[in-house]
């Protein structure tokens, strides 16, 4: 019997698509992993066995099972996003435990193009910090289960680097896609503003949270975001030579860079280069004020998303984070920061077509309590291990995370690559230059 767990989503819809396999059999086989495995990562707040075994019959009964590019494909979806029939937590106790009564955009076109809901995962609450835990559960890297999965799509990316589902959805506010895919060595996208639907919480953030897919491979990313962009496959761009600098500087001043994440910078930098591209050593004219630029929309974003619910049911991180955002909400709604983070940085992208950095810039926090500690100390772990990823919310530009190198323990480093607006798909042939020439373990050896 061939186990269809741990195979990519292109190989696990190729074989449905041919009849080597059906949608029940491929669903099965990764709920029998996720039984199996969940208990030590930590990756769903709930599974949805008996429902996704249903829809993969559904699945298979489809007159058009044949053009679905996701046939039979299980996916996982972050729970703060709506999945018909499941209620959505954003990983808290004052969220209301009542089912939605229709699909998100974004999980409709998943299921459209064939794949099927096996669960909703962790995050932190509301969505907020850069490690995921909380009332619902703990997620832990499947490469290093003593540290965080990161967060806050923490969930959806240790399901995905434990091979429990080929992919899954997140979406990124502040780095929530990229953080927890360096960690757990997967690629992922955060598109461009307005490339994928976006309707997260109570107004994305101002617009800075975007959608986007977590993947073992390029492949499989490209695959899921043309499904999420609903136009078609996102297509090869042969961009020719481009013009890419490499920085080592952290956006916020005075955190530094870990000699692991500096290494994979230079690994990805050689590995450019040799395919063609110019690499310089440059480092974008990131303003002083970066940090309170980020600090005032995160914690307004927050206060936003908290605004309607019971506080006394929030944790205490929660409570301060929103507290502190509440007068900075109608400055960041608008938008005069981010226009001006824009334009100050516009003239280093047209002198360079892609800017090249650690993806963080050391490992993540060791996997705990975090929702019970105080709000400064998790403000002060997430921002010394994750500087890199917040400009690019605020610019709306596409930014994608990629494996290159490890951890003294193992666990995968990364390197993060960034450019203007429309740029996905350059950004995804990069990517799938460095995975051709670097390539990478899928799945941590938790069996």
């Amino acid at each position: 019997m061939t186990d269809w767990a741990g195979r990519t989503a292109a190989e696990n819809a190729a074989a449905v698509r041919e009849k080597r396999a059906t949608p029940r059999e491929v669903v099965a086989a990764h709920l029998a992993r996720i039984e199996r495995l969940d208990g030590r990562v930590g990756a769903f707040r709930t599974v949805r066995a008996e429902a996704a075994l249903a829809e993969a019959d559904e699945v298979g009964a489809r007159g058009d099972l044949g053009e679905l590019p996701l046939a039979g494909v299980p996916v996982a979806v972050k729970d703060n996003l709506a999945v018909r029939g499941e209620s959505v937590r954003v990983g808290s106790a004052a969220t209301p435990d009542t089912p939605a009564g229709a699909d998100h955009v974004t999980v409709a076109r998943l299921r459209a193009a064939g794949a099927v809901v096996v669960g909703l995962t962790n995050v932190p609450e509301l969505c907020v910090f850069g490690t995921t835990e909380g009332v619902h559960g703990t997620a832990r890297n499947p490469w290093d289960p003593a540290r965080s999965a990161g967060g806050s799509s923490g969930g959806s990316a240790a399901a995905v680097a434990a091979g429990m589902v080929p992919l899954a959805l997140g979406n990124d506010g502040m780095g929530s896609l990229r953080i927890p895919a360096a960690n757990c060595g997967l690629v992922t996208i955060k598109p461009g503003h307005g490339v994928v639907p976006a309707g997260i919480g109570d107004g994305d953030w101002f617009g800075m949270s975007e959608n986007g897919p977590l993947a073992t491979t390029v492949a499989d990313t490209r695959l899921m975001l043309a499904v999420l962009a609903d136009g078609g496959p996102a297509p090869r761009e042969d961009s020719g030579a481009l013009r890419v600098a490499a920085s080592l500087r952290s956006p916020l001043a005075g955190v530094p860079v870990s000699r692991p994440y500096a290494d994979a910078v230079r690994e990805a930098a050689g590995v450019l280069m040799r395919a063609g591209h110019q690499v310089r050593r440059a480092d974008p004219p990131y303003p002083a004020s970066l940090g309170v630029t980020a600090l005032t929309h995160w914690t307004a974003g927050t206060s936003v998303d908290a605004r309607d619910l019971d506080r006394r049911l929030l944790a205490r991180r929660t409570r301060v984070h929103a507290a502190l955002g509440r007068p900075f909400v109608r400055t960041a709604a608008a938008g005069t920061g981010r226009r001006a983070l824009r334009e100050r940085l516009e003239p280093f992208f047209a002198e360079y077509d892609v800017l090249l950095t650690p993806a963080l810039a050391r490992r993540s926090p060791g996997a705990g309590p975090w929702h019970e500690r105080g709000w400064l100390r998790n403000v002060v772990a997430d921002s010394a291990y994750s500087p890199f990823t917040p400009p690019w919310n605020l610019t709306g530009w596409p930014a994608l995370t990629v494996p290159v190198g490890t951890l003294p323990s193992g666990a995968p480093t990364a390197v993060q690559l960034v450019s203007r607006p429309g740029s996905e798909a350059a950004l995804l042939e990069l990517a799938e230059r460095i995975e051709a020439l670097r390539p990478w373990r899928r799945t941590a050896p938790l069996d």
